[in-house]
This record gives C-alpha cells, sequence and structure tokens, in this order.
C-alpha cells in the first residue's frame, strides 16, 4: 500500500525542512441507524434495478440513510449549528457590504429567513424549493426539469412532515444550498446585481489565491512525472491529498498563503492511506496509454488547492498519452462553499497563466498548458445539474448516464460530497468490498479519490479501520486518512 506514496513523499520533500503533523482535537461521534419511513423508495435492490431509472443498483441490500438527529455526530453538528453558525455566517461576514446595499434587500431577506429556519432546525419542516419561469434566466425546458426533480426528491420527507434533522443529511445539505440560491435570486435575470452572483466567490478566489505556493512546487513535480504506471499513480496521490484542503472546512487565509501547506500532508500521507488500488488503477491507464485514444472523466469537488491538483492530474493524463480528452464534470450553480463551477476552473487556468515566470515559473507554465488544452479540445468542461442535487449516484439519470457508459474509459470520482452520494449516504459496513456496492452500478470504470470527511465509507480493510479509530478519534471526519477505490466491472 505504502509504495506509491513513500516515493512521493521523497520526490516532493527531498530538500525541504519537514514540519511536525497537523494535531487535531479528538471528538467522539456516534451512529444511529433511526430509520425513516420516506427514505428513498425507488432504491429498493430487492431486483438489483433501480425502480425510478432502471439502472443497476449495488450488489448488497441496501442500509439505512445518515439523519441528523443524533448528538456529537458530524450530520448533528453540521445541519444544527456548523452550516449556519460558521458557513453563512462566514458567507455573510465576507459579502457583508455588498449583501447590505438596496439591490440585495429582498436576497438578504430571503438568506436570513433561511437561517432563522436552520436556528431552529429540529422543528422547522422542509418545504418545496419555489420556482419562477416568468424572472429564470434559464431556458424554460431546463427551469421545468430542475423543478420537477427537487419535487420528486423532496417530496417523500415533505409528506412526512419532516425537519431539518429527521431527513437524510445528505438531502438536507444539498437542499440548504439550492435554498441559498434561491435566497439570493442566483437565477433571476430581473435583477442584474444578484443574477448568476455567486456567494462563495470572495472564499474560492482567497483559496485561490492561497494555492499557488504549494503548486509551484507540486507543478515541478508534475512535469518531470515518468509516462509510466509509477507517474500516473503520483499524479492521482497529489490529486487525492488535494482534498484535503477544503473550504468549507479549512478556510484560506493569510497564514498559509504564503506557505506549503501540500507539504505537511504529504509527509503524512503514508500512515493515512486506509485502501489502496493504485495497482489496478495504474493496470488500468496503461491499456489506456497503449491503446491512445483514452477518455477520462474527472467529477470534481472543490476549487482553489484541490482543483488545481485536479487539473495537475489532467495533465499528466494528457501529457502521458493515457487520455486523448478529459471531460470536468462540474457544478451547475455555487455549492458547499467551494465546489467548483466552469467559471471557477477557466479562471483558475487564467489565473495561473498570468503569474509571474520569474517568482512562479512551473505555476505559469502549467496555467498556459492549460489554457492550451481547453482551446484545442483535449480539455472539456461539462456542468450538469446532477452534481448538485443529492439523489444516489445509482439513480444518476440520462442522458448523462448513457453518455458516461458509452464514452468515459474511467472517471475519477472526487471529493467527500460526491462519495457520500457513491454510497447513498448510507450506514454500509466500513469493509465491504467497493465493487459491491459501488462498481457494479457505476456507468463506467471508476476510481474514488477521498479523503474522509462523513461518518460513512466501504471498502476498507477491517484492520486499517481499526488503526485509523486508535490513531484520531475523528479519523471519519477531519479529511486526515484517504482511500484510492477502483473498479472496472460494471453490469450494463
Amino acid at each position: 500500500m505504502k509504495r506509491h506514496i513513500n516515493i512521493l513523499t521523497s520526490i516532493y520533500l527531498a530538500s525541504s525542512s519537514l514540519p511536525a503533523a497537523v494535531a487535531f482535537v479528538p471528538r467522539t461521534f456516534t451512529s444511529s441507524h433511526s430509520t425513516n419511513t420516506a427514505i428513498m423508495a425507488s432504491s429498493s435492490s430487492d431486483s438489483k434495478r433501480c425502480t425510478k431509472t432502471g439502472n443497476p443498483l449495488p450488489n448488497l441490500p441496501i442500509p439505512d440513510p445518515l439523519l441528523s438527529l443524533t448528538p456529537g455526530t458530524w450530520a448533528y453538528d453540521t445541519m444544527s449549528r456548523r452550516l449556519n453558525e460558521e458557513i453563512l455566517q462566514r458567507t455573510y461576514e465576507e459579502n457583508e457590504e455588498i449583501m447590505n446595499t438596496p439591490p440585495f434587500a429582498k436576497a438578504l431577506e430571503r438568506f436570513n429567513l433561511l437561517r432563522s429556519e436552520l436556528d431552529n432546525a429540529s422543528t422547522t419542516k422542509l418545504r418545496h424549493l419555489q420556482f419562477d419561469k416568468s424572472t429564470d434566466g434559464r431556458p424554460a425546458a431546463v427551469v421545468e426539469r430542475e423543478e420537477r426533480e427537487w419535487q420528486e426528491i423532496l417530496k417523500p420527507y415533505i409528506d412526512n412532515e419532516d425537519t431539518w434533522l429527521s431527513a437524510p443529511w445528505l438531502v438536507t445539505e444539498f437542499y440548504a444550498y439550492r435554498r441559498v440560491m434561491e435566497a439570493i435570486g442566483y437565477h433571476d435575470k430581473s435583477n442584474s446585481d444578484t443574477h448568476l452572483w455567486d456567494p462563495f466567490l470572495v472564499a474560492k478566489r482567497a483559496g485561490l489565491d492561497s494555492s499557488v505556493n504549494s503548486a509551484e512546487n507540486m507543478l515541478e513535480k508534475i512535469t518531470s512525472l515518468p509516462k509510466t504506471k509509477e507517474g500516473v499513480a503520483l499524479a492521482a496521490a497529489f490529486a487525492l491529498w488535494g482534498n484535503k484542503m477544503d473550504l468549507s472546512i479549512w478556510p484560506a487565509d493569510g497564514d498559509n498563503s504564503s506557505t506549503d501547506v501540500f507539504a505537511k500532508i504529504l509527509h503524512a500521507a503514508d500512515d493515512n492511506l486506509l485502501h489502496d488500488d493504485t495497482d489496478n488503477l495504474t493496470d488500468h491507464c496503461e491499456t489506456l496509454r497503449e491503446r491512445g485514444d483514452g477518455k477520462v472523466d474527472i467529477i470534481v469537488d472543490n476549487a482553489g488547492f484541490e482543483l488545481v491538483t485536479d487539473l495537475a492530474l489532467a495533465d499528466h493524463l494528457v501529457a502521458s498519452d493515457v487520455a486523448q480528452v478529459v471531460t470536468f464534470q462540474l457544478k451547475s450553480h455555487p455549492t458547499f462553499v467551494s465546489d467548483a463551477l466552469e467559471s471557477d476552473l477557466r479562471e483558475t487556468v487564467e489565473y495561473y497563466a498570468a503569474l509571474s515566470p520569474v517568482k512562479f515559473p512551473n505555476a505559469q507554465a502549467a496555467g498556459l498548458r492549460w489554457r492550451k488544452y481547453l482551446e484545442e479540445g483535449k480539455w472539456v468542461c461539462h456542468e450538469d445539474n446532477f452534481w448538485v442535487q443529492p439523489s444516489p449516484m445509482w439513480e444518476m439519470p440520462d442522458p448523462l448516464r448513457s453518455d458516461m457508459q458509452s464514452r468515459c474509459d474511467l472517471a475519477f470520482v472526487k471529493g467527500d460530497a460526491n462519495y457520500r452520494r457513491l454510497l447513498g449516504d448510507r450506514y454500509w459496513d466500513y469493509s465491504l468490498p467497493f465493487q459491491d456496492v459501488v462498481g457494479c452500478y457505476f456507468p463506467c470504470p471508476v476510481c474514488s479519490l477521498r479523503t474522509l470527511k462523513a461518518e460513512v465509507g466501504c471498502g476498507m480493510e477491517k484492520e486499517q479501520v481499526e488503526r485509523a479509530k486508535g490513531l484520531d478519534d475523528e479519523w471519519m471526519v477531519n479529511g486526515r486518512f484517504g482511500v484510492v477505490q477502483f473498479s472496472k466491472d460494471q453490469i450494463s
């Protein structure tokens, strides 16, 4: 397991003075397997086909989803406190001046009403999202489809009179960010000030600014990686541990803007990988390299430094002939603070291309390469509403699923929220095989690169789980530990 990571740390940190590992304050979490009678009935595993979409399902009986009812769990803390008191409060503080101007008056009023609901999360019942086709700036068919999708998602919980805490955590967390979009009038073309205004842009740009010093060192290594299995392994490892840099948990600030924070993470990486399918992944990539026409997708998670590591992975895949084309699957509206839109990706490319070639020669050269990849069609961006909704990935709709099934030779699934959707955010036994939970239903060969930030998981050996528990009480939620999980045996 440690072979690739040991090599990675040796080449990355060879001449560095290594800092001590970051210490985390332990917290005890308990699990609740409470059953909500309205939970996602469309995902019955009796026939191994989803009754909603006809897609394949996990090979195993589908367990209960995570709720937010149990004090001491990360889900409870997120929905009862952290989302409002930390994330939305920080969002307001970062945008206080503009949100208190006349064009934002209604947006601020609706934003505060949402925060009041979250202040009373245990008693406030969910409601349907509100759509206004007369002012929505998108094509009518797009609006109608999103409205229909969200009504189907929310109907069981609204009919059941569920609250922010009693409905599944994945549903309420995605719903909360969609409610932020509703509050600010993100799609309302009648208000040019709030239309397509990203309330998380300040945080994302701070993350972009603070990414450069870590990226400069990392990007120097990317261009020297060999066109071999080992090169893919190291590029994937960079992308994996880049996920630790999540702005909803670790906000960017002046304290780390001039520091190679990534070096600290890589220094501890060899002890923090709980499952490693890197050899199987690189075997598959070698097949694509030999074939010469590989099509690879990266289902992107966060902007900022993590996105830079995703771009570095895509850079190596193209440069080493594993991929002829890399498609970035991106969010269709701002969500989860730092999740990346197409505009974030393109801004990152242009930001890096404009850096000083004297101060940041490797980062600036990378930006110029990336711009060329986009211009030549070697990199493609695709936004889809499915990536901002809480449905499990076994409910992936057409045409997205059929496109990935027919076109994609490998999909990298990045980050924790995407991983939670791979598992339906349910209480799988941690040791159940990734193939039986995810690989069997996913539309193409899939590799999950995940650092753990929520209390769900699978495909981890029992001894590794016990080791992690012994090392860190918060092992499931603080991003310290990670997995590389791969499968290529899909059911058509």
